[in-house]
């Protein structure tokens, strides 16, 4: 068995593709439970953000679980396979471990070393966790990425170069956030994320809305900020100096006919900053007087290529040493079944051939039958003994060929019984 990742991101779409691929809650579990569905599928969870679906596998077969988990998201988009096929990636095995641990660090995201992804991971093992349908394999895989994003962000100065989107978009504004009436669409990770910014940077008011009044209450009173009900947009508008919108709703809420019944002929500056998939805010807003519209296509555009310096190299020097570490315990572990078959065959042996030897010599007694067994098991293992210190040690190596697969043939293992050992030990 092995990891499989199929996913589709802002490096490899344009936002206008990732929208059609935008999922809540709700379409995330529905997404992993159709994944669990297919026929060498045996975990599954999924990665879900504003700029990225990414689907982790367990699976026993590549090329079968491919076309599978991408048939999922070229149904999910509507798309044709050729349209969408092209921006798909796929990572398998030691390259999915890569990528998880690069996407935990925020080495992988639109604004590098941006925090909030790593609450996304923790989602994807949380959700994975509360279906059953991450078992051993994506558990630990899960655990030791989130292991890796905290090291990233405890041990170098990422995270002084590396604001999170609702950073960067304000940073654009032309509108200052200081003494700025701002508006918040939305009572999400997102959301809070908008709100703590406006409140540090000075924003002399902040007005929360979302459809669940008690999520936006709780985000209000966390920052001293007001809470009302989606309904009051239109007047809110009114007087807003900035307006940031992150629900991903399934149409606009911030619509042009109410953008312009709410300022009416004024010219004032408003910036509005759509940060959600699919968009909150009718594009064309961009056209009326004063209006600035920032959104994550263009956040993409101006983000893409561009790094953060501090920490980064720090960062990368740290996901490296992670990835070897796990790779070399997960070869180490690779190899325990096999080993653990070939000294239970080796003990079946030594028990059988006693049994015999007992059965020639009845009269024996009982100090040099013990003798006899004592010195015949050392036997063994004096022979085992370098096989498997050996194998280990090539396995550690990164061989070409499977020294496992080598020994297990050569001393005619059991194949069932090197599968029961291996489950048994990946039970959590």
């Amino acid at each position: 068995m092995s990891v499989l990742v199929v996913g589709i991101s802002h490096k490899s779409a344009p936002v206008e593709l990732l929208e059609k691929l935008a999922l809540d809650g709700d379409g995330a579990t529905k997404l992993i439970q159709d994944v669990m569905g297919g026929e060498h599928v045996s975990e599954a969870t999924a990665i879900v953000t504003c700029n990225r679906l990414e689907v982790y596998a367990e699976v026993d077969r590549f090329h079968g679980s491919v076309e599978d988990l991408s048939g999922l998201l070229v149904a999910r988009a509507e798309e044709t396979t050729e349209a969408l096929l092209p921006h798909l990636y796929v990572h398998y095995d030691e390259g999915a471990v890569s990528h998880l641990f690069q996407v935990a660090a925020g080495l992988d995201s639109m604004v590098v070393g941006e925090g909030q992804i790593l609450g996304q991971t923790r989602e994807a093992l949380r959700v994975g966790q509360e279906h059953g349908t991450v078992g051993p394999a994506l558990n630990t895989l899960f655990q030791q990425a989130l292991r890796v994003g905290k090291r990233a962000h405890a041990e170098t100065d990422i995270d002084r170069a590396a604001p999170s989107l609702v950073t960067a978009a304000l940073e654009r504004s032309a509108v200052p956030v200081a003494g700025a009436k701002a508006v918040v669409i939305g009572a999400g990770a997102m959301a809070s994320l908008a709100v703590a910014h406006l409140s540090r940077s000075g924003a002399a008011s902040i007005s929360v809305l979302n459809r669940s009044a008690a999520r936006a209450e709780r985000l209000a009173e966390e920052y001293a900020a007001t809470s009302l009900p989606l309904e009051s947009l239109t007047d809110e508008l009114a007087t807003a100096d900035i307006v940031i919108s992150c629900t991903g709703a399934p149409e606009p809420l911030v619509r042009l006919a109410d953008v312009v019944t709410a300022r009416g002929s004024s010219d004032r500056p408003l910036t509005v900053i759509d940060l959600a998939l699919p968009h909150d805010v009718d594009p064309s807003l961009a056209g009326l007087p004063g209006v600035e519209l920032i959104n994550l296509a263009g956040l993409a555009d101006e983000l893409r290529g561009l790094e953060a310096t501090a920490g980064v190299d720090d960062v990368r020097t740290i996901v490296g040493q992670e990835i070897s570490a796990f790779l070399a315990v997960r070869r180490q572990a690779s190899v325990t079944p096999t080993v653990v078959a070939l000294r239970s065959m080796a003990t079946a042996v030594v028990d059988a051939e006693m049994e015999r030897l007992s059965a020639r010599l009845p009269g024996l007694d009982d100090a040099t039958r013990a003798e006899v067994l004592h010195t015949v098991r050392r036997v063994a293992d004096k022979l085992l003994h370098e096989p498997t210190v050996r194998v280990k040690e090539l396995a550690d190596a990164e061989p070409a060929v499977s020294y496992t697969a080598a020994l297990a043939e050569l001393f005619r293992l059991d194949p069932d019984a090197v599968d029961a050992i291996s489950r048994a030990e990946g039970q959590p």
